[in-house]
């Protein structure tokens, strides 16, 4: 098949189809967390966002479809055994251990609890997330139907539902901008940028890109130059639908304080902005909302891992392979939302330096010839800062080491990986032209 013939309504329902996976928990309840604490820095704060949570996404895609199209053949870049490690951490991080079972917790939070009341809801959580995951198993049974079944259905009632909350709190602001947090006053974009990380859109990407590229071949496309360019514009089609969710929900977010005050995290911004726009009409759209976005990332996420299994471990079929993922992340939803971020949040800091640097170096490696050891050494730079951060941030180490970390260069913009991720791959790039002089 030519690309000819995979025509702009392909490309278009592949990019809904990203947009609807991408869209999930932490798209919606971040950005107008971000917003509330923002405040008259929400457009700096926003771009910062947007670079970790649209345009690296965008970027890692295209990275897999050069690639290869899986996240093995990128992290094999660096070495074997990074190659094998690699992509099971970032698999297991954005699946069964904290990604999947996010969106089964947030929509019971958002989708049901409003209706329950007050007391104990350990046993509402439980039937809500044995019925959540039952669909989203049954759904990922058939990954090559994805693309009817969420970017021709499920995406636009999602693109609705969320258009008529913004264009409500465009035209009828909850209240005016407040100023923003003492986190947001020095450095906004860059806050904004960390907080994007938030998202795991980025390591998402590395995981859907599977999905995608998948689509692709089947349809009989299988030249990478091809499979690259239409990542190219399927990734921007996801991406401007995020861009426009993020900044409106952003708004609404920054908007809301006047009316509601500074809440603890941005689901209970979203039902009380919706509450006051809408009413209890508002209520129910964002029950829906929450539901399909959570919905939509479980099964893709579910379908990409147990996609990724499959190839690593084909003795074991991938209906039992998905079962077992789906299981496991109903067990880890039961936790409870807070318990689940504070258990995923320093890993996020740990591996996700790590995948930007592969992302960047995936798509640049034709100025250093492709080098192994820029790889090697940029990535062990990035590794070098990103891990001890993760435990600081996880309270695992002393005060020694976090003074020691303080002083390194941009630490204080939440950066600090940046600088040793570069050094270390100029040091792999002389390391490897002086290896072949030698020779």
């Amino acid at each position: 098949m030519q690309s000819s013939s995979f025509t702009k309504k392909e490309t278009l329902a592949l990019g809904l189809m990203m947009f609807a996976l991408f869209l999930g928990a932490g798209n919606l309840i971040f950005p107008p967390a971000m917003g509330q604490e923002a405040g008259t820095s929400l457009w700096a704060a926003t771009l910062g966002f947007l670079v970790t949570g649209v345009g690296l996404p965008v970027l890692a895609i295209v990275a897999i479809a050069k690639s290869g199209g899986n996240l093995q053949e990128v992290s094999n870049k660096v070495g074997p055994l990074f190659g094998a490690i690699f992509p099971l951490i970032a698999y297991m991080a954005i699946g069964p251990l904290f990604g999947i079972p996010r969106t089964g917790s947030v929509a019971f939070e958002i989708g049901a609890l409003p209706y329950l009341g007050d007391g104990n809801h350990t046993f509402p959580l439980f039937i809500f997330t044995v019925i959540f995951f039952a669909v989203s198993y049954w759904l990922s049974l058939n990954p090559s139907k994805l693309v009817s079944r969420l970017g021709k259905y499920l995406t636009p009632v999602l693109v609705i539902l969320l258009g008529l909350l913004a264009i409500s709190g465009l035209i009828n602001p909850v209240g005016a901008i407040q100023s923003p947090t003492e986190n947001y006053e020095q450095y906004s974009f860059f806050t904004g940028f960390l907080e994007g990380y938030l998202t795991m859109d980025a390591i998402a990407a590395l995981v859907f890109g599977i999905v995608i590229i998948s689509r692709m071949q089947e349809r009989g496309i299988t030249d990478r130059g091809i499979i690259a360019k239409k990542s190219v514009q399927i990734g921007l089609i996801a991406g401007v639908g995020l861009a426009l969710v993020y900044f409106s929900l952003a708004y609404l977010g920054a908007t809301s304080v006047t009316e509601l005050g500074m809440l603890e995290n941005g689901g209970l911004i979203l039902t009380g902005v919706s509450q006051l726009l809408l009413g209890n009409i508002g209520l129910i759209m964002l029950s829906f909302v929450i539901t399909i976005a959570c919905l939509t990332t479980s099964v893709g996420l579910i379908s990409a891992f147990g996609e990724y299994l499959k190839k690593v471990i084909p003795a074991v079929p991938y209906p039992l392979t998905i079962g077992i993922i789906a299981l496991f992340s109903l067990i880890m939803a039961n936790m409870g939302l807070t318990q689940l971020i504070q258990f995923s949040l320093p890993m996020l800091i740990m591996i996700y330096p790590v995948a930007i640097v592969l992302i960047v170096l995936s798509l640049t490696e034709t100025f250093f010839q492709k080098k192994q050891s820029v790889f090697k050494g940029a990535v062990i730079g990035a590794a070098l800062i990103s891990i001890p951060e993760g435990l600081i941030t996880g309270g695992l180490v002393g005060e020694g080491i976090v003074t020691l970390f303080n002083a390194i260069p941009l630490s204080e913009v939440g950066v600090a990986w940046v600088l040793p991720a570069v050094i270390g791959g100029i040091i792999g790039y002389f390391l490897s032209s002086q290896a072949k002089s030698v020779n």
